[in-house]
């Protein structure tokens, strides 16, 4: 998955100060490391729009796309330019936007056609995720290729 991955700049995790230039980078870089997130191999760059690009070669599709959440899912970032490949090749996940009425149930049910499947979205956005009850409005989360065969959208 390659290109822009728009996120609600006004969403998300809010840190202190402005957002902009070597502070932000060093904030996002943080934010990975602190979730302890492998960035082993990627590089995040943002500008003063609030726009992210990762490159470079993450350890696996689904580090990368972790990446993305993670630094996405941070107030003043408004999207990640995915420039990044996987040195795994592993197949692409979905992205969804929570939108007021969600939960991981019906996420699940609208992507692999039932809801008793929300913990495996739950699990795929882990760290970022502490409960599977704690989703907001804005929030991007990564729903993994359906491996098991079911309707998906």
């Amino acid at each position: 998955m390659f290109g822009a991955i728009s996120f609600a700049k006004a969403a998300g995790r809010k840190f202190g100060g402005l957002f902009k230039g070597k502070k932000a980078k060093e904030t996002l870089e943080k934010e990975v490391n602190d979730l302890g997130l492998d960035s082993e191999g990627v590089d995040i760059n943002v500008d003063d729009e609030g726009k992210v690009t990762i490159s470079g070669n993450a350890v696996s599709q689904e580090m990368k796309e972790k990446i993305i959440l993670a630094v996405g899912n941070v107030n003043g970032v408004g999207s990640v330019d995915d420039q990044a490949g996987a040195a795994d090749g592993g197949a692409a996940s979905q992205f969804h936007e929570v939108v007021s009425g969600d939960t991981l149930w019906a996420v699940s049910k609208k992507y692999y056609g039932k809801g008793s499947r929300y913990m495996e979205i739950f699990e795929a956005n882990k760290p970022m995720l502490s409960h599977p009850d704690k989703i907001y409005v804005g929030q991007m989360l990564r729903i993994p290729a359906d491996s098991k065969d079911t309707a998906s959208v």
